[in-house]
């Protein structure tokens, strides 16, 4: 069995090659060539979880995710997500590799997040704001400049010394004009691209904030309860999800809408892969706010992780001792 840890993963899932991976793997969900349970998840102590996300990916693997999910690591500079991919050989049954499940997830969620935007925003899109300073947070501000020319990002979060040195890293690492701003209204009020990526509990995104003909990508909230995005913004957009089951048993932003009694379930016209097909609408004028929401699908992590068990393969890396 291949052991794929931490900096292994980072080595290698490409961010523009894992775009495509996720575009296909969200193809393969809504097409019928994939299965996947709904994500179980046990709560724990102090606001943490656990969950446990099994399916299987045609033509590849199948296997399950065991992750931990502890927000309050955020505050201390570690992943919030940890645990494991394990990936089964289709032909035999027999599990393969164990991958490095906090790394794998911070990639695959921003890459997807990059599809959904090529999907759904304006071609000529090139501002955007970023809600949130941390790991998911840095890995869109990777992400996105692989589907779009962009000019500038706007950065909000709590902590304006944060977002201050958030905005840095941009500039410095990415090459990329980047402001950080005092309010979540301001960073956002230009944008072409917003993306939401905190640990809020309650709405932090407005509708009466964001422009006409911007792409919304809701990432922060994975389960249901807290929201980052209030309920009239999620009557307004065209709203499309990564798993149509997933996002209506536990997308907290379209709950909540649903409960205020602003939508009914057929708001969520459908999946992210049915655009990305060519079978579903998605972007119909330019004036559309168009909202994707990501809640994490096995599918992605299985995409990724064979994608890097077949790298592994070829090029020598992985181990069977230390998993870090």
């Amino acid at each position: 069995m291949i052991v794929i840890g931490r900096k292994d993963v980072a080595r290698h899932l490409d961010p523009a090659a894992c775009i495509g991976l996720m575009r296909d793997a969200m193809i393969a969900l809504s097409t019928g060539n994939s299965r996947q349970l709904l994500r179980q998840i046990v709560d724990l102590d102090g606001g943490n979880a656990f969950g446990v996300m099994p399916g299987a990916l045609d033509g590849a693997t199948f296997g399950a995710k065991l992750v931990s999910v502890y927000p309050a690591r955020a505050a201390l500079g570690e992943q919030t997500h940890q645990g494991i991919i394990v990936l089964h050989d289709p032909a035999s049954g027999t599990p393969v590799a164990l991958v490095h499940a906090g790394e794998v997830t911070a990639i695959r969620t921003a890459a997807a997040s990059a599809a959904a935007a090529d999907a759904l925003a304006r071609p000529d899109a090139r501002r955007l704001a970023i809600l949130g300073y941390g790991e998911q947070a840095w890995h869109h501000a990777a992400a996105l400049p692989h589907v779009r020319a962009l000019s500038h990002i706007a950065v909000w979060g709590r902590s304006r010394e944060k977002a201050e040195a958030f905005a840095a890293r941009i500039r410095a690492d990415l090459g990329i004009a980047a402001t950080a701003v005092a309010a979540a209204g301001e960073a956002v009020a230009d944008a072409d691209i917003i993306c939401t990526a905190t640990a809020a509990a309650d709405p932090i995104l407005f509708s009466a904030d964001v422009p006409d003909g911007a792409h919304v990508n809701l990432v922060g909230s994975s389960r249901a309860g807290p929201a980052e995005a209030d309920a009239a913004l999620v009557a307004r957009g065209r709203l499309f999800a990564d798993h149509r089951a997933g996002a209506l048993a536990q997308g907290a932003e379209i709950l909540r809408a649903l409960q205020a009694g602003l939508i009914d379930e057929s708001h969520v016209l459908g999946e992210i892969g049915e655009v990305m097909a060519g079978t579903l609408p998605g972007r119909i004028a330019a004036a559309d706010v168009t909202l994707y929401k990501s809640l994490g699908s096995i599918v992605q992590d299985l995409a990724a992780g064979w994608h890097l068990y077949r790298l592994a393969r070829e090029r020598g890396f992985g181990t069977d001792a230390a998993f870090d």
